[in-house]
């Protein structure tokens, strides 16, 4: 920290009050000690008074640094395809025919257990879904197309 003269700012007060929440959830402060603590942190004026909420305690591990950014159009483990950095067509399309599968089997499953055919409820789901797609596969360029365009 600074040097513990200087005032302390609400950001200063926030981060010991979470390193302090930290510590009792690790079991160093009871719910009395912490309680006590993070009011006299919240009080605090400067850098002294907030490192002496946290000088008998054991200092945070380092973090790892942040993940770089996802260039656009790269989803993690997902091939794309350029359709605004979606998921490839054939992936959506997987998708779409295993919760058609589901969705049917509940259904057959259903009529069978009545005794009779069930109103058709699975139109509802894979319907609206497989035109959506149908219509996004039969109407997107390629990755090509928007290059040939420019020149």
């Amino acid at each position: 920290m600074p040097e513990p003269h200087l005032r302390a700012a609400d950001a200063d007060r926030a981060a010991v009050a979470t390193q302090l929440g930290e510590q009792m959830s690790a079991g160093r402060l009871t719910v009395a000690e912490y309680d006590e603590r993070l009011t006299r942190a919240y009080a605090a004026r400067t850098y002294g008074e907030l490192e002496a909420l946290t000088a008998d305690l054991p200092r945070p591990a380092a973090r790892p640094p942040a993940p770089a950014p996802t260039p656009r159009g790269a989803v993690h483990g997902v091939p794309t395809c350029g359709w605004s950095g979606g998921p490839s067509r054939e992936a959506a399309w997987r998708n779409w025919i295993v919760v058609a599968v589901i969705v049917l089997s509940v259904w057959t499953v259903s009529s069978i257990g009545s005794g009779e055919l069930r109103y058709f409820w699975p139109i509802w789901v894979i319907g609206p879904w497989g035109a959506v797609l149908l219509a996004q596969t039969l109407g997107r360029r390629g990755p090509d197309d928007d290059r040939r365009r420019l020149t």
